[in-house]
């Protein structure tokens, strides 16, 4: 049998000159990488120019950034340099996406291999293998029956609910945990729960909040969220088109639900007929199972599944019996080809590697963070509280948790060679989502000792 041609492709992408190639990226990039072993302050010789460059930005944007932060583009790691010479631990990971850290050889390597293509995005008409890796991927990894990729966590549930109201139509109201975030377009502004985010927005869309679990009182607080559902319910009569389940509260402050609290309140849903949807945008590969909904073990009950974040193209995932109806689920791209498959290596490296389970790295990384907070209490008490949530997504109350003492404390951190985010109010917590990919022990007890640093400073600073 005659052997098949090779397409023009294949035979661009084997040629030597593209091996030796990437061979010479790699090797430069290992040489200039020593160079970055710690944080280390801004060159003075580049703080007016850094200044002038920020100040012409946040004219641009129309609002300041969050922190006086333009990256250079390389790091090595969890470590990342700035524009002005200093080199920051970035605790936060762009909110997410940076899960294997900044300039890691493995992501360059694919980044590469990506770039060959001969299109920067793939679309609607036209897409490429790696969609198709990248789908099978989820389905067979997730359980459910299909997947749609999008470009954004916030198109990703804009898709579930598009998908939920069409399978529930005429129902058109939507229930949602109190204090979630689901994003911040125009119908997710309404869902999220944070005034601020729909102020002068026209409401688009009803929706009815449930209490979220509380660990202080956890059969209390079951039973509330119960019969504020069943209450919801009543007063709706068949008038719920699905629920939106954020199974860690990320914006919220790291607050975390149960087996338990999950299951009582998605019985009542299925008694109903209502869509359960859980949002994964970002606690994807955070826990410890790839689904924080398998980490719950709530497979029986989950129609839709949202991913993004760390995947860096985001999808949404759905039961047959959710399939669309010609037009409902489009767009002019999906996302670019460098993401897709660096999105897919990440995937590939988490459910291949030593990442999840109980002995898994994201365990141990939660494991050393506890354990240097409790050390932080001990010497600094009443100083520190926390950490909260689970897997590689934490966060700590500084002093009295006031928001802008805090908001302060997390600049202070930055200014210190941390960078991290904000989350909760009331008390407001300081933020990390941990790069994984990248970080090792060394880098934990360094950002512990900055931490510790800090509220030593803050502390101090307070003390009459």
């Amino acid at each position: 049998m005659a052997e098949k041609p090779k397409l023009a492709s294949q035979l661009f992408k084997n040629d030597p000159r593209i091996d030796e190639a990437k061979r010479l990226v790699l090797e430069a990039l290992k040489d200039h990488q020593a160079s970055l072993t710690q944080i280390r302050p801004p060159q003075k010789e580049a703080a007016q120019n850094y200044k002038d460059m920020l100040d012409a930005f946040n004219e641009l944007r129309g609002a300041p950034l969050y922190f006086p932060y333009l990256g250079s583009g390389f790091g090595k790691g969890a470590l990342v340099e700035l524009l002005d010479g200093s080199v920051k631990y970035d605790m936060i990971s762009g909110i997410g996406p940076h899960y294997w850290g900044h300039s890691h050889p493995d992501i360059i390597t694919v980044a590469i291999e990506a770039a060959l293509n001969d299109t920067v995005m793939q679309g609607h008409l036209q897409q490429g293998t790696e969609a198709f890796q990248f789908s099978k991927i989820l389905v067979e990894a997730s359980g459910m029956d299909h997947c749609f990729l999008s470009s954004s966590g916030a198109m990703a549930n804009e898709n579930a609910l598009k998908l939920a109201f069409q399978k529930k139509f005429p129902a058109n109201r939507v229930l949602a945990f109190e204090k979630c975030f689901m994003g911040r377009t125009t119908t997710l502004s309404q869902v999220t729960d944070k005034p601020s985010f729909r102020e002068g927005l026209p409401q688009s869309i009803a929706v009815d909040y449930v209490p979220f679990y509380r660990e202080e009182e956890p059969e209390e607080s079951t039973k509330q969220a119960v019969q504020t559902l069943r209450r919801h319910l009543a007063r709706y009569p068949k008038q719920h088109a699905v629920m939106c389940f954020e199974l860690v509260q990320g914006e919220g402050g790291f607050h975390c639900g149960t087996t338990h609290f999950f299951k009582a309140l998605m019985t009542v849903l299925k008694e109903h007929d209502i869509t359960i949807f859980v949002d994964e945008v970002q606690t994807f590969g955070r826990t410890t199972q790839l689904f924080a909904y398998r980490h719950f073990e709530l497979e029986e009950f989950v129609d839709l599944v949202s991913i993004g974040k760390l995947s860096q193209v985001c999808a949404t995932l759905f039961k047959s019996n959710f399939k669309p109806k010609a037009g409902l689920l489009s767009q002019t791209f999906t996302s670019s080809t460098v993401a897709m498959q660096v999105g897919l290596a990440i995937v590939d490296h988490l459910l291949t590697g030593r990442y999840f389970g109980p002995d898994g790295k994201i365990a141990h990384i939660h494991t050393l963070f506890v354990e240097g907070f409790e050390r932080l209490q001990k010497t600094y008490p009443g100083s520190v509280q926390g950490p909260y949530g689970i897997g590689s997504m934490l966060a700590f109350t500084p002093f009295d948790g006031n928001i802008q003492r805090v908001t302060q404390f997390i600049q202070d951190l930055f200014q210190a060679g941390v960078i991290s985010f904000i989350a909760g109010s009331n008390p407001a917590r300081v933020r990390f989502l941990i790069p994984v990919g990248a970080i090792t022990v060394k880098d934990i007890e360094h950002v512990m000792d900055i931490i510790e640093a800090v509220i030593k400073m803050n502390r101090d600073a307070r003390i009459p």
